[in-house]
């Protein structure tokens, strides 16, 4: 048993002294270079991609921020396949042969290849377009959420009830951003058929300023919601269209104020939000 360890540790001592320095220099490198990337990358971007008209600082830093993290990733895993690939060279096993039989197998799934570079075509476009960043929410179809991850296959969404959803680029067909350089309230309400329009829409406009010039909420606003129009006439109610803009993301914290507020003037005022109402005729018995 002590013959048998002396003769391994002979055999595996030199192999160690040979070895060894290479592979910890491989580690150490891939290591050193993708930290060195990262912060080139990352200053390449920032001084590189220049800002767009009518874009906020946010918006330019989450695009910044998104591109920084498919080039870094991209790079990242490059970087660890050559060191793997030196690694198991280093260990004594032959990668052409490797290479060769992955290229045999790359053939032999070539059809369902033709979709991965479908993904990435799709993701390289998306990415130089700037169609949406990492923190947006944008819809694909059916599918809507914030956007958590983007690679250069596919984006990663988490809906309003935190389901995630991994979408390939190339199933993307259309892309609906709802916060790209500024988001709009847009709201219907309706009145009752005896109100004074002239009234409600003084009253909707009063709420609008109060709020785009209350300091808790001034920041998020970019132009006061206001009364716009009439615009339909339906079964039980007049319906008023109400606009404004708000910061990106933010139109859903402003519409719920506007509502609470404008419930809380229209009672102040007397204009009454109906409900819907059915007349029933009943036929008289001769």
């Amino acid at each position: 048993m002590k013959e048998s360890f002396v003769q391994w540790a002979e055999s595996i001592v030199p192999w160690l002294l040979v070895h060894g320095p290479r592979i910890v220099l491989i580690i150490v490198g891939a290591w050193l270079l993708n930290k060195i990337s990262r912060k080139l990358i990352e200053k390449t971007v920032r001084l590189a991609v220049r800002s767009e008209d009518f874009s906020s600082p946010e918006a330019e830093k989450r695009r910044k921020d998104t591109l920084i993290h498919i080039f870094a990733l991209t790079l990242r895993v490059v970087i660890l396949t050559l060191a793997v690939l030196m690694l198991l060279q280093e260990l004594g096993l032959m990668i052409g042969p490797m290479l060769a039989g992955a290229g045999i197998v790359g053939l032999a799934f070539g059809f369902g290849g033709q979709y991965l570079i479908r993904d990435v075509i799709s993701g390289l476009f998306i990415i130089l377009e700037n169609q949406y960043r990492i923190g947006d929410v944008v819809k694909f179809g059916g599918t809507a959420g914030l956007v958590e991850d983007i690679s250069l296959r596919r984006t990663v969404l988490r809906d309003l009830d935190g389901t995630v959803h991994y979408v390939p680029h190339g199933e993307i067909k259309a892309v609906s951003n709802l916060s790209k350089s500024f988001s709009r309230v847009n709201l219907d309400i309706g009145v009752a058929y005896g109100s004074d329009i002239e009234r409600v829409a003084a009253t909707v406009d009063r709420v609008g300023r109060e709020l785009a010039e209350d300091p808790a909420w001034r920041a998020l606003i970019i132009t006061a919601p206001r009364f716009v129009r009439v615009q339909d006439l339906a079964d039980s109610a007049v319906v008023i269209k109400v606009i404004g803009d708000t910061q990106p993301l933010k139109q859903w914290d402003v519409a719920g104020e506007v509502r609470r507020r404008i419930l809380a003037a229209f009672a102040l005022e007397g204009i009454e939000i109906p409900f819907p109402q059915r007349v029933v005729h009943q036929a008289k018995r001769p």
